[in-house]
């Protein structure tokens, strides 16, 4: 019998409003001084103003730190982690999507473990647990508020970094989806792909049990059912309430199944090229799992079935087609690029890109191996 271990933040506190709610939950942790970290447009945006409101109105002293960028670099996080230590800092406050929630778990592992944060990359690297981090996310969704992985971008070797550490997890997660309301279609669409990633990728591999699979197609139900709605309309706040369900839902699933080659090569085309990692995630989406397929078709079926497909008398081959097509119609709907080279991607990249995806923290996630012609085939797909 297979024994599973599932991580998940010790408090998650979601629903419209519930940024104005979070102030006791910060102070029953009894700490000093927060770093607030995150990236310039949610400063001028006036978006992290509303929690450092909610910060001053408790009382919670903090420090400001806003020079995330949005491929967070090796300077990024060496850069807060000084600055953490030159104002008294004892714990974390991220707000934003993936790249403050990722500097932050970086600052965390490295304000208690030492060293350089490129001697992390890899699997349960770290030996001590991170300072606690309150996580407040913003968009829908990279779910790293509730995992136990981030990503950090190798500036000299132009590789993103895979870290997965069960002691970065945050302490407390915050979705409100009145963070989310103003946000530009394009990043909607793109984060709610990414999000939509997480959850097919966790159904696909090997890693995958019940526990992880329920929480995945409920995620897959509700990214179909309400991510177009997002788009066409930032100010439904219903849909967006559903997002931030959605997204939680897929984050706690690849959290504890892990992911595939759609993230292993999503990577990649980052760091190579600093491209929106959603982007790039929706683009390959389809073309991989078209792959996955030939290998273990009868994984496609629940998640036909979550879409909306009737699977009764249809063949596994079938349930795939469908969620592959599917796929491609969201995409589509929700302003996707179709190629990567309308994104400057050179072909002369292909042999480095694919070479470095054999090598990423997420490769081994899926549910077959492919060799790096394969996967350069794959990459061709979307050139």
């Amino acid at each position: 019998m297979s024994t599973h271990v599932y991580y998940v933040p010790s408090t998650n506190i979601m629903g419209k409003g519930c940024l104005k709610e979070m102030g006791p939950y910060i102070q029953e942790l009894n700490l000093k001084k927060a770093l607030v970290v995150t990236d310039k447009f949610l400063v001028k945006s006036g978006i992290a103003g509303k929690l450092l409101a909610v910060l001053d109105e408790a009382g919670i002293q903090y420090a400001l730190y806003d020079e995330v960028k949005p491929n967070p670099t090796c300077k990024n996080v060496h850069d807060g982690v000084d600055f953490l230590n030159s104002q008294g800092c004892d714990y974390l406050i991220s707000i934003g999507g993936g790249s403050p929630q990722d500097t932050a778990k970086a600052i965390g592992i490295i304000a208690t473990n030492g060293g350089h944060i490129k001697e992390y990359e890899g699997v349960h690297k770290s030996k001590h647990k991170s300072l606690p981090i309150v996580a407040v996310n913003t968009t829908a969704g990279t779910s790293a508020e509730v995992t136990i992985n981030y990503v950090i971008t190798d500036e000299e070797r132009k590789v993103k970094m895979v870290m997965v550490d069960k002691n970065s997890i945050a302490t407390i997660s915050v979705n409100d989806p009145e963070l989310m309301i103003d946000k530009p279609a394009a990043l909607t669409a793109a984060t709610g792909m990414d999000a939509l990633t997480h959850a097919i990728e966790a159904l696909v591999t090997p890693g995958a049990y019940p526990v992880t699979d329920a929480t995945a197609l409920a995620a897959v139900e509700l990214i179909f059912a309400n991510l177009a709605r997002t788009v066409k309309n930032g100010h439904d706040i219903e849909a967006r309430e559903q997002m931030v369900y959605a997204i939680f839902l897929g984050g706690l699933a690849f959290n504890n199944a892990g992911l595939g080659y759609v993230h292993a090569m999503a990577h990649q085309l980052g760091g190579v090229y600093d491209l929106p990692h959603g982007v790039c995630n929706a683009m390959l989406l389809p073309y991989v799992e078209e792959e996955n397929a030939k290998h273990v078709p009868e994984k496609f079926r629940s998640i036909a079935k979550a879409i909306g497909l009737q699977v009764e008398g249809k063949t596994d081959q079938e349930c795939a087609a469908f969620v592959i097509e599917s796929i491609k119609e969201l995409s589509r709907e929700v302003g996707i690029p179709s190629k990567l080279s309308e994104l400057g991607v050179d072909e002369v990249d292909l042999d480095l890109l694919a070479e470095n995806s054999m090598k990423d923290a997420c490769a081994p996630g899926n549910p077959f191996i492919p060799t790096k012609d394969e996967v350069i085939t794959l990459f061709r797909k979307i050139l």
